[in-house]
């Protein structure tokens, strides 16, 4: 199903990735950006991320057969309102938002109220970096892209949106906004949490001179997420915070788990922790001799 349209809300790494792979696949017949700042224009012409890209919201979404809205979680809702006058009444919207539920429900009663269908999509793809020069047309090639349709869904829209992300290689998986948000939780938001917890009190200036010598490879793979953007990284909190205080406290358990094994010089207790954590890891994302034989994009599927 080749899509007409696509107009992305916003062309930072997810929505260059998402122009980039559109265009490359022939998966749309024009794919146009809409930016704040005259320089992200000059940015998305180099990385080949729109048929073309302007700072006139309106123009954007005029003719749009689906519309992506790429912008801040905080932002969503007013950029929502912002195009209702444009968008025509039988287009479809999504999002690339990393929470759901209250997504969902502010802005599929919203467009709807227009005749347009909402339909929430999370791509489980990114990375640290930001903007579109960060962006790659293989971002989504074998990530699972979540979509999260209510009872209200329209058939079409659905079919749409899961040919927008099967359309440049993603995995779709269907859930519940609510079921997103409890499982992306544990883990997409607190693996944030614990990177920039790690990395606040490790490298805390008050540490040791000496400290930071000490930080090799490990300590760099674990906090690399943490160089995220601040201010996504807090909308994402608050609008999913429930969840996540439910992941912090069943993480903090965990943690309590060890501390007593460790307290006690439980050998076998904390040989069985670790080993219990390889095993499950290892099954998810066998080791890279494991997946040697496999070709690259099969491997990446083997570990998301």
């Amino acid at each position: 199903m080749q899509l007409g349209k696509v107009a992305l809300l916003g062309v930072g790494l997810l929505g260059g990735s998402l122009g980039r792979a559109l265009r490359q696949r022939g998966h749309a017949r024009e794919v146009v950006g809409f930016a704040r700042r005259a320089e992200t224009i000059k940015e998305c012409d180099l990385a080949g991320a729109t048929d073309r890209t302007t700072l006139d919201l309106a123009d954007a979404v005029q003719g749009a057969d689906l519309v992506v809205l790429g912008t801040p979680l905080g932002e969503m809702a007013a950029m929502a309102r912002r195009i209702l006058p444009s968008v025509p009444p039988n287009a479809i919207v999504t999002d690339v938002g990393s929470v759901k539920a209250s997504v969902v429900s502010e802005l599929e009663p919203l467009l709807a109220a227009r005749g347009v269908a909402f339909v929430g999509s999370h791509p489980m793809a990114g990375g640290e970096k930001s903007g579109v020069l960060a962006s790659r047309s293989d971002l989504f090639e074998g990530a699972t892209c979540v979509i999260t349709p209510t009872a209200h869904t329209v058939p079409e829209a659905l079919a749409r949106v899961r040919s927008l992300w099967e359309g440049v290689g993603a995995r779709v998986l269907l859930l519940t906004p609510e079921a997103h948000d409890t499982l992306v939780s544990r883990s997409s938001h607190l693996p944030h949490i614990v990177a920039a917890e790690l990395a606040r009190f490790v490298l805390d200036p008050r540490q040791p001179a000496e400290q930071r010598d000490l930080c090799a490879t490990g300590f760099r793979s674990t906090t690399r997420i943490a160089s995220g953007s601040p201010e996504m990284w807090r909308d994402i909190c608050l609008a999913n915070r429930d969840a996540v205080r439910r992941a912090l406290s069943d993480h903090r358990d965990g943690l309590l788990t060890f501390e007593n094994l460790l307290a006690a010089g439980d050998g076998p207790g904390l040989l069985e922790y670790f080993s219990q954590a390889k095993e499950r890891r290892d099954a998810w994302c066998p080791p890279k001799q494991a997946l040697a034989h496999l070709e690259p994009r099969t491997a990446r599927t083997a570990c998301p």
